[in-house]
């Protein structure tokens, strides 16, 4: 009798481990952002007319502006008409840093899987205690102002509706740091502790205002911007490795001129091609887990990397806390009245 309940016992264990082991390593859970209540709208400014600012809010946080053309006259086509050169902060982009493949975390947490093997997130220590991780990505076109028609009969506005733009799970470069290399090989060159080491004053200008252009190989306080790809070689926690992802693939999208430049003295027209991502051209809101619309402390949007001290702290928590989705403003001069 006893060698029988231990058999049975030792079945029943290893039916219980095989059911474990069938079990799913990620959860798929998330919220549709609510235009009204998760999105900062004070983000949108400053506005400005030339180089000269209209509308601001003080010091409020997210009111930080890149430079305007400096003429508030402006003319654009063959025959040109004249116009009213208005620079703003567009939210026009989404971008949702998810654990399991296929999770549309800003749809409300739907699994998309359509038996496409695709790695899940994974983090890993080292022998010194350092972490690393890696995490898919998604982009999504969502020109929130158009659709919800805040504003009526601007030409500005870019038109539109909330739609999948980009799905790492089907990129082969996103989770191969070598394959990478075709689309930014320059990669190569600042892996060197010299390139690191400079990405420290990117972080204290991110902080203060805006990340440095000229030091396009980094992420602000994120760290480096290369390889454009899904890993972290040094996680400290999930909004601040997001936060990095979220950067990399809007980089990742102006490298294959999937996203242009709208911005600026060349923006007041039209788009045009910017392979090189400025930086200085983006702030990003967290709505989700918990929409960051504090607009306490700096709290509300961020440029490119700044740090997530302030603002990131109490944005994770287990299971259901463990994806993240960013409001990118992009920057939009245009040439109104032509």
């Amino acid at each position: 009798m006893s060698l029988l309940k231990h058999t049975i016992g030792l079945i029943l264990l290893l039916i219980g481990a095989g059911h474990a082991q069938a079990a799913p390593a990620g959860t798929c859970t998330g919220a549709f952002p609510n235009p009204i209540t998760d999105i900062c709208w004070s983000c949108i400014l400053p506005i400005s007319l030339g180089s000269v600012t209209l509308g601001n809010l003080g010091n409020l946080g997210g009111q930080e502006d890149t430079a305007n053309p400096s003429s508030p006259i402006c003319s654009c086509k063959v025959n040109p008409v004249i116009g009213l050169s208005i620079g703003f902060w567009e939210p026009v982009r989404h971008v949702e840093v998810v654990r399991k493949p296929f999770c549309l975390v800003s749809l409300g947490g739907i699994d998309l899987n359509p038996g496409i093997p695709a790695p899940e997130a994974a983090r890993a220590t080292d022998a010194g205690g350092a972490q690393d991780a890696f995490y898919q990505a998604h982009y999504y076109v969502n020109p929130v102002m158009y659709w919800l028609k805040a504003v009526a009969d601007f030409p500005c506005l870019e038109a539109g509706s909330f739609d999948i733009a980009y799905m790492t799970e089907v990129d082969p470069l996103w989770n191969d740091d070598e394959l990478t290399l075709i689309i930014n090989p320059e990669t190569v060159l600042f892996a060197n502790p010299g390139a690191v080491a400079a990405c420290a004053a990117d972080c204290v200008a991110a902080t203060a205002g805006f990340g440095r252009p000229e030091l396009f190989w980094c992420a602000g306080c994120q760290g480096g911007l290369f390889p454009l790809d899904g890993r972290a070689a040094y996680h400290v926690g999930g909004v601040r490795t997001a936060e990095l992802m979220m950067q990399r693939l809007t980089a990742k999208m102006h490298r294959e001129l999937l996203t242009w430049g709208m911005h600026g003295q060349k923006g007041l027209c039209g788009p045009y091609f910017l392979p090189e991502m400025d930086k200085t051209a983006y702030k990003s809101q967290l709505t989700y887990p918990i929409p960051a619309t504090d607009k306490e402390l700096g709290k509300c949007c961020q440029p490119f990397g700044r740090t997530t001290i302030a603002w990131g702290a109490g944005k994770e928590y287990p299971v259901k806390g463990e994806d993240f989705a960013f409001m990118l403003f992009r920057k939009r001069n245009c040439c109104v009245g032509y």
